[in-house]
């Protein structure tokens, strides 16, 4: 039987591990960690349940493919829910917008700021469903390993206009600077920079829009064990607290991994949902092909980094706070300029409020609620904070701003809280420059230009995850998995790698 190690047990790792569990490969699943998720980590602090992240669930079909392929029912694993509104965008001069999945909604607030925009956003919807089309449904499970491939799609792409940026798209068909920052700030949730992102990238709100926001009850941890489960009911098997000291190699093929403790586990495949950088200078540090990967890769531009703030607070989730709430501070684009180039750490900050107890009560103990706040903040490359002395303040700053706009007396009940820096993506995550998306979602990154779901030059060797194609955010990841799956399986890859 053919045998499989999956380095990393993040969202991509998993979904891979069960594609080919379910194809009869033998698979290993091996976990730096003392639980799997990767960056879905699952933290406890005094009866509180807290999701490291991601905590926004879209396009499910993707997740109960993985079920469905292994003859099984994701209603057997797992409860998702939908949430709506999908998110509440709140901006400083008190405007709040609720960014429903109901058009007629959707028109009457979008009027009571611009009625010109009204058609404008109509005309930016069908743009975003042929982008969802062309993107990701057609293309984001198809690897492309070289720049042929590229060209093969090139001329569909051209005609979205994937050349310019987002915001610049966004702004041809809408003139509401708010209503321009609430259509284009998701790239912010998958590490791209609306000025400078292709406009490939609006196809989110398509996506949004088609199979709605959900919430797996249980938190996204719930998720991630109905995986781990499903996995392992397959016949698979997960290996905690084994992070992997090196990727063995002979001759042109990987033949298994070593790890810390000194353990080889041999393998006909192998596969790294790890940071690709970390994989290709560490992992494969002591081979020509790792250290040349690893100069080309750190040659490249990274996304932003993130920090985050868990806290539970001795009461109940404000009536008025939604699920998911986006709060825009005074500047949008220079901001992002500032988070995305440095080069220090600004002093104003955009926020994503996220409060699991809304939906969920279980996360904490009775009466009381958990949340999830992130700011985007400049990578370690990017500028030069020292987070131990820095992390504490901007957590202060944090708090005052959430309880001036979204929950107030918050200090006044916060019984429990923890903080995670950039420094905690590289120390923690092994995520090169503490990038919390890994490479920056431009076009010259994108596609063929990303890591390439397989080696050039171990053809046994494969990647999945934020790094390779088509890149980060939840269903990004698990399309990956889809396309490295496919190179596995096909006949000419088994033939490349025997």
């Amino acid at each position: 039987m053919t045998k499989a190690v999956v380095i990393g047990a993040g969202f991509g790792g998993l979904a891979l591990a069960i594609r080919l569990q379910a194809a009869g490969i033998a698979t290993t699943l091996v976990e730096a960690r003392d639980k799997p998720g990767g960056r879905a980590y699952v933290y406890e602090d005094d009866g509180f349940v807290f999701d490291a992240g991601p905590t926004v669930i879209t396009d499910p079909t993707s997740l109960e493919a993985l079920f469905t392929l292994a003859g099984r029912r994701i209603e057997d694993y797992v409860t998702l829910v939908p949430v709506s509104p999908f998110y509440q965008l709140r901006w400083e001069d008190g405007t709040r917008f609720d960014y429903v999945n109901d058009q007629a909604e959707l028109d009457r607030q979008i009027a009571a700021l611009n009625p010109a925009d009204v058609e404008g956003y109509r005309r930016f919807l069908a743009y975003s469903e042929a982008l969802l089309e062309e993107g990701y449904v057609k293309l984001g499970a198809e690897p492309f390993l070289d720049f042929r491939s590229m060209l093969r799609v090139a001329p569909q792409l051209m005609r979205l206009q994937s050349y310019r940026t987002l915001y610049a798209k966004v702004a041809s068909f809408i003139r509401d600077e708010r209503l321009r920052e609430a259509f284009s700030f998701h790239t912010l949730l998958v590490g791209g920079n609306p000025f400078a992102t292709s406009s490939i990238y609006g196809l989110i709100h398509a996506l949004e829009r088609r199979w709605g926001v959900w919430f797996a009850m249980g938190g996204t941890g719930a998720l991630v064990a109905a995986l781990v489960r499903l996995f392992e009911d397959l016949g698979g098997t997960v290996r905690l607290s084994a992070p992997v000291r090196r990727i063995v190699t002979k001759g042109n093929r990987a033949t298994g991994v070593v790890l810390a403790q000194g353990e080889a586990i041999e393998a006909d495949i192998v596969a790294s949902n790890a940071d690709v950088v970390h994989t290709y200078a560490h992992l494969l540090g002591e081979t020509a092909r790792g250290q040349s990967e690893a100069r080309r890769l750190t040659k490249k531009r990274y996304s932003n980094s993130l920090f985050v703030l868990y806290f539970g607070l001795d009461r109940e989730v404000p009536a008025e706070l939604e699920h998911h709430t986006i709060l825009f501070g005074p500047r949008y684009r220079a901001l992002i300029d500032e988070i995305f180039n440095g080069p220090a750490l600004p002093e104003d900050m955009s926020l994503y409020l996220h409060a699991p107890s809304k939906t969920d009560p279980s996360l904490a103990p009775p009466g009381k609620s958990a949340y999830y706040v992130l700011a985007p903040v400049p990578h370690l490359g990017a500028a030069d904070i020292d987070w131990s002395v820095e992390g504490p303040r901007f957590a202060e700053a944090i708090f005052a701003q959430l309880d001036e706009r979204a929950i107030p007396r918050l200090r006044e009940t916060l019984v429990t809280s923890r903080i995670f820096t950039p420094a905690d993506f590289a120390s923690e995550l092994n995520a090169h420059l503490g990038s919390a998306f890994s490479l920056e979602p431009i076009l010259t990154q994108s596609a063929a230009f990303r890591c390439h779901n397989r080696d050039d030059v171990i053809p046994n060797l494969y990647f999945v995850g934020a790094g390779t194609h088509p890149g980060a955010g939840l269903p990004g990841v698990v399309a990956s998995a889809k396309a490295t799956a496919g190179l596995i399986l096909s006949g000419a890859d088994r033939e490349a790698a025997a």
